[in-house]
């Protein structure tokens, strides 16, 4: 039975995944890699757009 993982916890594995995605695959765009995180650890939207705010690179972009 799996263990129920509190969002939080989730979303800091997502970032970890991220992080080690743009290290092995420096080729794969980043919208590829967030996407991947947001489906495999079950992101809310919210998440995965806070997700996506944390690895823009120019914060005044939006």
């Amino acid at each position: 039975m799996p263990t129920i993982m509190p969002q939080s916890e989730l979303l800091k594995k997502a970032v970890v995944f991220v992080n080690a995605s743009q290290s092995d695959q420096p080729g794969k765009p980043l919208a590829e890699i967030l996407d991947e995180a947001a489906m495999r650890f079950n992101l809310s939207p919210l998440d995965a757009e806070a997700l996506q705010r944390l690895f823009d690179k120019d914060p005044g972009n939006g």
